[in-house]
């Protein structure tokens, strides 16, 4: 590392132009100091010695500054100017701010925690194109959260078996049925032919219960199939579209984004936990959720506030729901905050283990302005999944109604039955 570069500066104030990053620093055997002194270089302009190329006015106007340094919690903040970025190149950003800063040999474990983004990195982005005023205009649902279910089994069904699946969830009462994270076109279950089926199916489910139903699609795949797919689904009369943003990549979605198809993109977070799940090292969930509010997701599926099966925090989760459903948040002890200027919000999904049961507990904590979805909660009712959604709408009527799920359930008998059968 160049030790003329002196890049700790505790006196420092961010400028408007400045990206901010949160880290939590763990150095490996030096002072935390000297750790985040190596952290800024790597992640910018410097390297692990003095170099001959080096000048005066390169260092004058990229050199970030570590600004904030708390060493009881190794909290580490550092300004970036927006000059080390390319406009509207996520990958780009990334490669620098979490990109070889966590092969370090200087740091034992390294969490990026959260990015604060100038306006000139935000416009140069689409963000989400409707975001959750659009999706409740076109699924007509003002103020309860949307409910839906996931086909179980996962993989295995064919096209007619799956559109027949998704047409009992959604007569039974539900208002979204998703294909899973791993269901793409298979040799038992074919892209096209799956899509055609189900389209069908909620057409006549629609006419049968007068109420708008949608079909999410997981268009997953490499990026010229992903667009043909997505444009399928746009010409058979769909209006949503789902990808698994993490294997799928930052530079897929946003080419998905910029197609401007018309059609609500709903993200899965597949993959996120081998990079967020540990405290110590990685890269939170919150930061791939702003990022994906940023490149232009409208809906993403956030956890359910340690009520299903999946890990994550009530604080954590209701940070992340913050980030991406307010137009701008301040910052916090563990957060930067962000100003979203004209980037629409995204919607939170709660969906891992949930059953019936649940929706008092999860909508007190997530509140309304959530997609509750529900899989095997759905189709493990022992009535089967005409009667799972039944119950899940049932219990989510009841809580609108601020009437206890066990009172309503007397004059409900699948909500009855589920509460019993999921104790």
């Amino acid at each position: 590392m160049d030790k003329t570069l002196d890049y700790i500066n505790l006196k420092y104030t961010p400028t408007k132009n400045d990206l901010v990053v949160l880290y939590r620093v763990e150095p490996n055997k030096i002072s935390i100091e000297t750790a985040c002194e190596h952290l800024a270089a790597e992640s910018s302009i410097g390297t692990w010695t003095e170099i001959s190329t080096m000048n005066p006015r390169v260092a004058k106007k990229l050199k970030p500054t570590v600004f904030s340094i708390d060493k009881k919690t190794k909290m580490v903040k550092i300004a970036y100017t927006k000059d080390l970025f390319e406009n509207a190149n996520m990958p780009e950003i990334l490669s620098s701010i979490a990109g070889n800063i966590f092969g370090m040999s200087v740091v034992k474990n390294l969490r990026l925690v959260d990015i604060y983004f100038p306006k000139s990195i935000v416009d140069s982005f689409k963000g989400p194109a409707f975001g959750i005023e659009g999706i409740r205009k076109l699924t007509r649902i003002k103020e309860r959260p949307l409910v839906g279910t996931i086909i179980k089994p996962k993989v295995g069904l064919n096209e007619k078996e799956h559109a027949q699946v998704a047409y009992n969830a959604w007569v039974g009462g539900l208002d979204v049925v998703k294909d899973d994270e791993n269901l793409t076109s298979m040799s038992f279950n074919n892209f096209d032919l799956r899509v055609k089926e189900t389209l069908n199916a909620r057409d006549i489910a629609e006419r049968k219960t007068g109420e708008k139903k949608i079909y999410m699609p997981n268009v997953t795949a490499e990026t010229t199939e992903m667009l043909r797919r997505a444009n399928l689904v746009k010409k058979q009369g769909g209006e949503y579209i789902m990808v698994d943003i993490l294997t799928l990549g930052w530079s897929a979605l946003q080419t998905l984004r910029d197609a401007n198809l018309g059609l609500v993109i709903h993200a899965h977070r597949a993959m996120h936990a081998a990079i967020t799940r540990n405290p110590k090292h990685g890269i939170s969930m919150l930061v791939l959720a702003k990022v994906t509010r940023l490149i232009g997701a409208d809906q993403l599926h956030i956890g359910t506030a340690q009520v299903g099966k999946m890990t994550g925090e009530k604080d954590e989760v209701i940070d992340i729901e913050n980030a991406i459903e307010y137009s701008k948040t301040k910052s916090t002890e563990n957060t930067l905050g962000q100003n979203w200027q004209n980037i629409k919000t995204t919607l939170a999904v709660a969906s891992g283990g949930l059953h019936p049961g649940h929706i008092p507990k999860l909508l007190s904590k997530m509140g309304t302005n959530i997609v509750a979805q529900f899989g095997g909660g759905c189709h493990g009712h022992p009535q089967g999944t005409i009667a799972g959604a039944k119950a899940i709408r049932q219990a989510t009527n009841a809580y609108m109604k601020k009437i206890p799920a066990k009172t309503y359930a007397k004059t409900a008998p699948e909500l009855k039955c589920a509460l019993e059968h999921w104790k």
